[in-house]
């Protein structure tokens, strides 16, 4: 079974696995997800994806049942049995099963389900040439009504809807700002601005979700001998940026080559955003092995 699902204990092909027409996240979009990818049968960064899944249970109080320990192993066995070298893990935790916003008023035991897929948000095209990018109508959700450090299944609406309006303009992303006009993310990706051999990217603060690719990216280009500062942008700085490259687990690490139909830089991608991409496909070979197929499914 190449694709397959494990939700709650079972494991089934994708396409015969369901959840409860009562669950929290179907109805209220109340849960949690991580994508996490893995390459030559190695899962990258697993625990880093891990410990940010957690942290969110505890911050929407979720009483998750699973241990972390116990998860991580879940992930590597299912990823076996699914016998894919390369895809795209999808994990999902609602907070649990029942009609009404009240937690108190359902049955808490969370769902959780392991999905083994495979994804790409991008043609090859758009990795070699850049993607061309339009700035939205759509804000990010502020942070004072949701912190965006918290992966939450409902707050990506307003991302679906910025992607819609990139799709109708013939764009391949959509930049998003904050409601003070401050640069924030794309629609699935983090932003990286670069100046006169700086690289620049959104401060957290300004309304981000601290992606894992982000953090490789930052890691990338200082071991590149580069500086790297998380400031505060505006779209002034996309416009006299001489590069700029979007980061996050699905899209891992793409050029991004124009503006609102104005060209960045030379409007190809630059040299330090090949650098950053040859140093990250180097670097996914580090991830957590989790060995041959399995012959059983648990």
């Amino acid at each position: 079974m190449p694709k397959l699902v494990w939700i709650n204990g079972s494991v089934m092909p994708l396409e015969s696995a369901v959840v409860s027409a009562a669950d929290h996240a179907l109805l209220y979009g109340d849960g949690l997800f991580e994508g996490i990818r893995f390459y030559n049968r190695k899962v990258f960064k697993l625990d880093e994806h891990l410990h940010r899944l957690y942290r969110g249970i505890a911050f929407l109080g979720f009483k998750m049942h699973i241990p972390f320990e116990e998860l991580r192993n879940l992930v590597l066995s299912v990823c076996a049995q699914a016998d894919l070298d390369n895809g795209y893990i999808r994990l999902n935790v609602t907070r649990g099963t029942g009609l009404g916003l009240n937690p108190d008023a359902i049955d808490q035991t969370p769902n959780v389900m392991i999905m083994i897929n495979t994804l790409a948000l991008y043609s090859q095209e758009s990795y070699e040439t850049g993607l061309h990018v339009v700035t939205s109508s759509f804000r990010v959700i502020p942070a004072d009504s949701l912190d965006p450090r918290i992966k939450c299944i409902g707050r990506y609406a307003s991302n679906i809807l910025a992607k819609q309006e990139a799709n109708r303009r013939g764009a391949g992303e959509a930049l998003m700002l904050n409601h003070q006009g401050q640069l924030a993310e794309c629609t699935g990706d983090n932003i990286f601005l670069i100046e006169k051999g700086i690289v620049r990217t959104p401060h957290p603060s300004c309304g981000i979700l601290q992606g894992i690719t982000r953090d490789v990216a930052i890691q990338m280009a200082r071991e590149a001998g580069y500086t790297v500062e998380e400031t505060i942008l505006t779209p002034y700085d996309v416009l006299s940026a001489d590069e700029a490259f979007l980061t996050g687990t699905a899209a891992e690490v793409i050029p991004m080559v124009s503006i609102d139909a104005t060209p960045i830089g030379n409007g190809k991608p630059g040299p330090i955003t090949n650098e950053v991409i040859r140093r990250f496909r180097l670097h996914t070979e580090t991830g957590t092995p989790f060995g041959a197929p399995a012959t059983t499914l648990v």
